[in-house]
């Protein structure tokens, strides 16, 4: 039969710690698991590794190794064999319970949400000492003041039950590493497992320190999606507080239009900064973009348009597809250009799908779509789209030069957000 003990970490913090020979060798502080992930569902990542003795006036963390945990109904012991002193390098990818999770912010990832923890569950079986869970439900809170038991027989009187409410140790992810000295991008690796928008809704319940904390630790790639989904007052926190270079790549990965409403919102002096550091094309195409007035289509557009010739067959404009791998949002309407890039026709991705792959794009394109002028007033863009059902408006110039494009869902969240397409 396998022998298995569960405590929790609010009942061995603060117990005394014997030698084999029954000698008390020192208090317990703080329990330590692995934080730096080594592969996905590794038991070693939730095995207790050290153990935060004080000894006399010193405070040392050991290897857990030599260390055995038994429980006698309700009363824990702790007895050590052998003292052996962690290394720097041990230490630095260890994860302190108490100091880290136990009373702290969390992320639920199953739940997508923060919560906070009151206690940590731990179980010993014959391959070692394991964090199976967190309790973040009220009897976590009455055991840590010692009153739980005594709660729980009350209001059995009353046929009354304390709901306990746990979460499984593969479906937390710290958030506080601010006193450890670890590789952040490893240790925030579950939360990449999330969706943007969940993500970006963590992080803006999170402390200003803590939000940068975590946002820098991210690739450019998740940071940029991430920094789309947020309000505009947590994206001018996080740009300001990244370092000009870590800031300019995540806005290179970002759509031009959005990268450009962000820097709107920055002072001038770090807007130009920023955009002196990204790529020149791209930060000539958010100065562009940064010339419109925000009453005006150009102001809105997204300047990341699909856009062909129209001696190109439908094949053609597959495999260039194929190659680019654009966005969804660049399908919702694709281009005909001709010359200096003149608005010839557009077509939909559904077009192109039941064609004939030999068609070519001047027999496929609809001729004389509806535009926007780039200095058209937007207060009617909702109405177009509506009226057209459409999913993207192209925006011209005065001398029908194809500038970008307004996709339906800036209309939306402009709508939402009451900034401009509103009428007044």
């Amino acid at each position: 039969m396998t022998s298995l003990t569960t405590f929790y970490l609010s009942g061995i913090t603060g117990k005394e710690v014997f030698g084999s020979d029954g000698d008390v060798i020192g208090v317990i502080r703080d329990l330590m698991v692995n934080a730096v992930p080594s592969g996905q569902n590794d038991p070693n990542q939730q095995m207790i590794t050290g153990i935060k003795l004080k000894i006399g006036k010193e405070t040392k963390l050991y290897s857990f190794t030599t260390f055995r945990v038994v429980k006698v109904r309700e009363n824990i012991s702790v007895t050590c064999y052998d003292l052996i002193e962690l290394s720097s390098e041990e230490i630095s990818e260890g994860l302190l319970l108490a100091e880290n999770i136990q009373d702290k912010q969390i992320v639920d990832l199953n739940g997508r949400k923060l919560v906070r923890v009151n206690d940590v569950r731990l179980a010993t079986l014959p391959t070692g000492t394991y964090a199976v869970a967190v309790d973040i439900g009220i009897s976590g809170l009455l055991r840590r003041i010692g009153i739980l038991v005594p709660m729980q027989r009350v209001l059995s009187l009353f046929r009354i039950n304390i709901p306990s409410k746990y979460i499984l140790w593969d479906d937390v992810q710290a958030i506080d590493f601010s006193n450890l000295n670890i590789k952040l991008s490893k240790s925030y690796a579950k939360l990449h497992t999330l969706h943007p928008s969940d993500l970006a809704d963590i992080l803006e319940d999170l402390g200003k320190k803590s939000s940068t904390s975590v946002f820098s630790a991210l690739d450019e790639e998740k940071a940029a999606d991430v920094l789309e989904e947020m309000e505009t007052d947590t994206q001018v926190h996080i740009i300001e507080s990244l370092p000009v270079g870590k800031a300019a790549d995540v806005l290179e990965k970002m759509p031009a239009d959005e990268a450009a409403d962000i820097l709107d919102e920055i002072e001038d002096e770090k807007a130009e900064l920023l955009l002196n550091e990204m790529d020149s094309e791209l930060s000539q195409e958010v100065r562009e973009l940064l010339e419109y007035p925000d009453h005006l289509a150009g102001g809105l557009m997204t300047t990341d348009v699909l856009s062909f010739s129209p001696e190109l067959t439908v094949d053609d404009v597959i495999r260039e597809l194929r190659i680019k791998k654009p966005e969804p949002s660049e399908l919702y309407s694709l281009f005909v250009t001709e010359g200096d890039d003149r608005l010839a026709g557009v077509f939909s991705l559904s077009d192109l799908v039941i064609a004939e792959p030999e068609t070519v794009l001047s027999e496929l394109m609809k001729t004389d779509p509806v535009f926007l002028y780039d200095d058209q007033r937007i207060d009617d863009i909702a109405e177009i789209i509506s009226k057209y059902n459409l999913l993207a408006v192209p925006v011209v110039d005065r001398e029908n030069m194809l500038q970008g494009m307004v996709v339906v869902d800036d209309v939306i969240e402009d709508l939402m957000s009451k900034r401009r397409t509103f009428k007044r």
